[in-house]
């Protein structure tokens, strides 16, 4: 399958391109955002990506936009550090698209899907602990624990240990292998979802720190966007769409007041530099989840610096 950007018209929508305007792609995969955002006006992207793959088949995109599109290799949880080091100190829209990209997804050299046997890597920078690190090093109660919080897995504990049986028998070294142990523990679901589904998303997360990179994007895009600029993120699971809707919440002002008990509440509450502009998180409409399953799950939040 193709990248196919997910629910496109809206991040260009509120991300409001205009001339002369400096934005950040801050997940860059298959250029799709990007490229629309360029389309829609005569502006200026910085787009990071960790996956040297992503970057390279960028270069195409950024040759038809010479000097309007920058490609940097990296994490966007450092973007702070890699736009100061092209000297880029304000941006007027930021974006991320959270998540594995579908050309990561259908790659199965990449080891990120058990539907094709492949090597059980889930590296998106191509450096670092593999998947296959984790689940033949972890002792089995920290396995159980990932497969838990990582992958709100119920059944993690009965997954972790036929893992740690398996893998006394021979190391787990691909996808294939790793999917049949976890469905030989759990029956099939009657969604139709996959049995390894969750510790899959689990293993992903845990391998790339997909939580603690969106923590430290969010941090630093507060501090990069100019009065007026707006980020707009989306996500496609539950812990990530809970940490972005927490930041924004009280970016904006907007988070419960303090007990009358607790001494914070004494305190004067600071000014709200943003503004929300999604009271509620924008869901992909049914038309677009027919063309493009994996928008299921999409929810979009986007938010407005205000005038200092």
């Amino acid at each position: 399958m193709n990248h196919i950007p997910v629910m496109l018209p809206d991040v260009v929508r509120l991300m409001t391109p205009h001339a002369g305007g400096v934005y950040l792609d801050g997940t860059f995969g298959g250029g799709g955002y990007t490229a629309a955002l360029l389309e829609a006006a005569p502006c200026t992207i910085w787009a990071i990506d960790r996956d040297p793959e992503a970057i390279a088949r960028g270069a195409t995109l950024a040759a038809r936009y010479s000097g309007r599109l920058h490609l940097i290799q990296g994490q966007f949880g450092d973007m702070l550090t890699l736009l100061a080091e092209n000297g880029v100190t304000a941006l007027d829209g930021l974006m991320l698209d959270l998540g594995v990209s579908s050309f990561q997804l259908d790659d199965p050299a990449r080891g990120f899907s058990f539907r094709a046997d492949g090597p059980l890597d889930m590296r998106m920078s191509r450096s670092g602990r593999t998947a296959a690190d984790l689940v033949n090093t972890l002792a089995e109660r920290e396995l159980a624990d990932l497969l838990f919080e990582l992958g709100e897995e119920r059944a993690s504990r009965r997954i972790a240990r036929a893992i740690v049986a398996a893998r006394a028998e021979a190391p787990i070294t691909t996808t294939g292998r790793l999917a049949a142990i976890i469905r030989g523990v759990l029956p099939p679901d009657r969604s139709g979802i996959d049995p390894a589904t969750r510790s899959f998303q689990a293993l992903r997360i845990g391998v790339n720190d997909e939580l603690g990179e969106v923590a430290r994007a969010l941090a630093q895009a507060s501090e990069l966007l100019a009065p007026g600029g707006r980020l707009v993120v989306v996500s496609f699971h539950s812990l990530e769409d809970r940490i972005v809707k927490r930041f924004m919440t009280e970016a904006a002002g907007r988070a419960p007041a303090p007990s009358r008990h607790d001494p914070r509440g004494l305190a004067g509450r600071p000014a709200p530099r943003f503004r929300l502009l999604t009271a509620r998180p924008l869901r992909p409409s049914t038309t677009e989840t027919t063309v493009n399953p994996r928008a299921r799950s999409a929810r979009l939040r986007a938010m407005e610096r205000l005038a200092a």
